[in-house]
């Protein structure tokens, strides 16, 4: 039996195997490779394929399994946390498009529904493809990232009542309002049964799943959640791709939500496929042929236009230039439901034919040029920082008064603060860092581009400052100058080499650890003057098989002495990628290990009844009888340099020892209590 869908399907895929092979070679984008195969095999290229409508279906499962797998990712608590970002960013960004939008279409000659339309088209953006783009480049919890994802969550909401208004407008008669009411019930309900399924439900069913061991049961149960709540929204006027979203969230609350999420990848990575493909497909190339100025015209002048208003949509939520400019750049496309409603358009006399294949071509344009752009974003961030423009653009219009906004400028007794820690980033990372810090009692201070962090972050008494680190002006404000150590831990690529070449510039002396995702971002790092580079793929590994070890029953100083080992034989590896890196290190403790390649630094508090504790370094020999050398002593404020044979130990003192990763590990049991 012949199935036109299975032939298609081959066609396809054979097909994007070429394109993206060549597009691989060329250095251009996946997405852009769907993109053209949908161009070449569908009915207005080569005409390869036959069944349209079926494709379409795949195409709608592959968003909904995106949007799946980015709630996943995410979790009420952050959804929360956007709150103001949805609300005010996405309020300004689709109301001041669509206002710009009227303006313009009213300015050509369009009536005034129709210029409200293309206001409605113009207004929404891509969820699948900004959201793919930024998962790849690993910047989906960046500043830029998370504007881009309020603004595109209030779109999808807005998409709704923007379809309900198209009949509206083209005469029919209906009673809007009471649609609107009871569509926003609906919405109210369906939160609420979220929330609750999020707490009672969801979690209670997969733990009684996940006890039968059964990988298909498992996948199964996760699917029909997913489809389910796409189903439920879809029912009552809402999207499927909303309803994928919120069902994602919903197994994100509970422990099995990583489980579901690598299930699904190669499902959606394939269904994903199939939706650009069949994005690429809607375009009559005839279109372009015959109208290339035009249709340029436009696609300039829409992606202008976006970013613009989404620039200052980022502008009014306090973020500096930096941000304003990669979240306009990266929310500048057209979105894929401006398909839904151009053909409602089409359907109800809003939109001619001629002009609906014109906006088709623009759309799958500005959607091609979206990976291109976010990644000249950077390079155009240069560029327009380099103009002349106020100070105040610059920073962000985050209210920081230069003279008060530094909690360390001075200390108790009036005595400016140095040698204290900077940390760049208050995530995850920057708030472990701050609380140890702040419970060894190191003077420290963050510095935060969510200006709504850094308001309730203040309100608690945190040290925290507002202003994008990649600017000097700002690592002055935060005494870079005087600082010891800085930390970044922000999941921007592109802004941490920004804040470490600024960073290395103001102080030769400053020693920076910096944490990276991916391994080839080291070298750049390391060029730029990083001392320390923290892949999390290394860690994860060291941290994977330090607990195997002990599953094993492996004795606690021998797994310590492996992993002190496996550290220093990996990141002396890894800092090879970069010889120049260590002639920025001015200091004993940076370019030590030019002079003693396989030694290591480490501290160690002396506890009460320790061995080594009351006795003098020459009763105990620690580099006589062990191979380590006791370099100071830290005693209460009291630092103790290069410490005399007769100096005694006393319990509390914090030492500092060299040596090699063995012997560190073989002494420590000399300062821990009743070794």
């Amino acid at each position: 039996m012949q199935i036109p869908l299975l032939s298609d399907i081959v066609i396809i895929f054979a097909m994007a195997i070429g394109v993206l092979f060549v597009c691989h070679h060329l250095k251009i984008p996946t997405i852009v490779g769907f993109l053209l195969t949908g161009m070449l095999a569908g009915p207005h290229g080569l005409a390869l394929i036959g069944a349209v409508h079926e494709v379409e279906i795949l195409a709608e499962i592959g968003v909904v399994l995106l949007l799946f797998t980015i709630g996943l990712e995410f979790s009420m608590k952050h959804l929360w946390e956007l709150r103001r970002s949805v609300l005010l960013g996405g309020t300004f960004q689709v109301v001041a498009t669509l206002l710009v939008t009227f303006f313009v279409a009213r300015h050509l000659g369009q009536g005034i529904e129709k210029s409200v339309f293309l206001g409605f088209l113009v207004s929404l953006s891509s969820t699948a493809i900004l959201l793919k783009v930024l998962q790849e480049r690993a910047e989906v919890d960046s500043p830029q990232g998370r504007i881009s994802l309020a603004v595109l969550i209030f779109q999808d909401v807005m998409a709704v009542p923007m379809m309900l208004m198209i009949p509206l407008m083209a005469g029919a008669k209906e009673e809007i309002g009471g649609v609107f009411f009871l569509l926003f019930l609906k919405g109210f309900a369906v939160v609420l049964l979220a929330l609750a399924s999020a707490r009672w439900l969801v979690s209670p069913l997969l733990y009684q799943i996940a006890r039968t061991r059964s990988r298909e049961l498992f996948l199964i149960t996760v699917v029909v959640l997913c489809l389910a709540v796409a189903w439920l929204t879809s029912s009552i006027g809402l999207s499927l791709a909303l309803g994928a979203f919120l069902a994602g969230l919903i197994i994100s609350e509970s422990e099995y939500s990583y489980q579901a999420l690598s299930s699904l990848l190669p499902f959606r990575d394939l269904f994903t496929s199939i939706f650009f493909i069949s994005i690429g497909m809607l375009v009559d190339i005839h279109v372009l042929l015959d109208h290339p100025v035009l249709v340029l015209l436009i696609v300039l002048g829409v992606i202008t236009l976006k970013a613009l208003i989404a620039a200052g949509a980022a502008a009014i939520l306090g973020y500096p230039m930096r941000t304003m400019i990669l979240a306009g750049l990266a929310l500048s496309q057209i979105g894929e439901f401006s398909f839904i409603l151009s053909k409602a358009g089409v359907q109800f006399g809003l939109l001619s034919h001629d002009a609906y294949q014109i906006f088709l071509a623009v759309s799958v344009l500005t959607m091609a040029a979206t990976p291109l752009i976010i990644a000249g974003g950077p390079s155009a961030v240069s560029l327009l920082m380099s103009l002349p423009m106020p100070g105040r653009l610059r920073t962000g219009f985050y209210p920081m008064n230069p003279r008060n906004a530094s909690p360390l400028e001075a200390g108790a007794n009036g005595v400016m603060v140095k040698e204290h820690l900077v940390i760049i980033g208050y995530g995850v990372n920057g708030r472990n860092v701050a609380r140890a810090a702040r419970n060894a009692g190191i003077p420290y201070l963050i510095v935060e581009t969510n200006p709504v962090t850094v308001k309730k972050e203040k309100a608690k008494g945190e040290p925290i400052i507002y202003g994008d680190a990649s600017h000097e002006a700002v690592l002055e404000h935060a005494g870079i100058h005087r600082a010891a150590v800085m930390v970044v831990g922000i999941p921007d690529p592109v802004a941490t080499r920004m804040v470490v070449s600024s960073a290395r510039n103001l102080n030769p002396r400053l020693h920076i650890i910096t944490r990276t995702r991916f391994l080839q971002e080291m070298k750049p790092l390391y060029d730029l003057g990083a001392n320390e580079v923290i892949p999390e793929e290394f860690e994860t590994s060291v941290e994977i098989f330090s607990r195997v070890l002990a599953r094993y029953l492996i004795p606690k100083e021998e797994i310590e002495r492996f992993v002190a080992e496996v550290r220093n034989d990996g990141y002396s590896m890894l800092r090879k990628l970069s010889d120049e890196a260590t002639s920025f290190c001015t200091t004993s403790f940076c370019d030590y290990r030019l002079y003693l390649p396989n030694a290591e630094i480490c501290s160690l508090r002396v506890h009460e009844g320790a061995p080594i504790a009351n006795r003098s370094l020459k009763e105990v020999g620690l580099r006589k009888h062990h191979g380590v050398t006791l370099l100071s002593l830290r005693r209460d404020t009291e630092i103790i340099s290069n410490p005399s044979a007769e100096t005694v130990v006393l319990p509390g003192d914090i030492s500092v020892l060299v040596g090699s990763p063995e012997h560190l590990a073989e002494v420590r049991s000399l300062f821990e209590q009743g070794q």
